[in-house]
């Protein structure tokens, strides 16, 4: 993999493992409410489901980790496009800020492979 690849696609996993952590750990602590912006009771309701989407995130770290380590692109490209789909579904449903702040960091981590 590229040096420039290899660095976006660390920032990547980087990311996804602070996104762990505001959504296993932190989701109903007064960063995670700001972070997401959420009411404390809604944050107290959806704890486990925010936790059960903290732990696919961790999936995606261990993924780019496994890349990472491997220095293989085909096993980058998978996770990396991985999060641009999560991206992109959670910028239409969720918020349009995870399109700038999740797709695309990986979308120019897959960019930097092809090149």
């Amino acid at each position: 993999m590229p040096l420039a690849a290899s660095i976006v696609t660390a920032l990547v996993a980087l990311l996804h493992a602070w996104f762990l952590v505001l959504e296993m750990f932190m989701w109903d602590k007064p960063l995670g409410r700001r972070t997401f912006r959420l009411t404390p009771e809604f944050a107290a309701q959806s704890k486990n489901l925010a936790a059960n989407q903290g732990l696919y995130n961790g999936f995606l770290v261990a993924g780019l980790v496994w890349a990472l380590v491997s220095q293989r692109a085909d096993v980058a490209m998978f996770f990396l496009g991985c999060v641009v789909i999560a991206g992109i579904f959670g910028g239409f449903t969720v918020s349009r800020r995870i399109l700038a702040i999740q797709a695309l960091p990986a979308a120019v981590a897959l960019g930097l492979l092809f090149i």
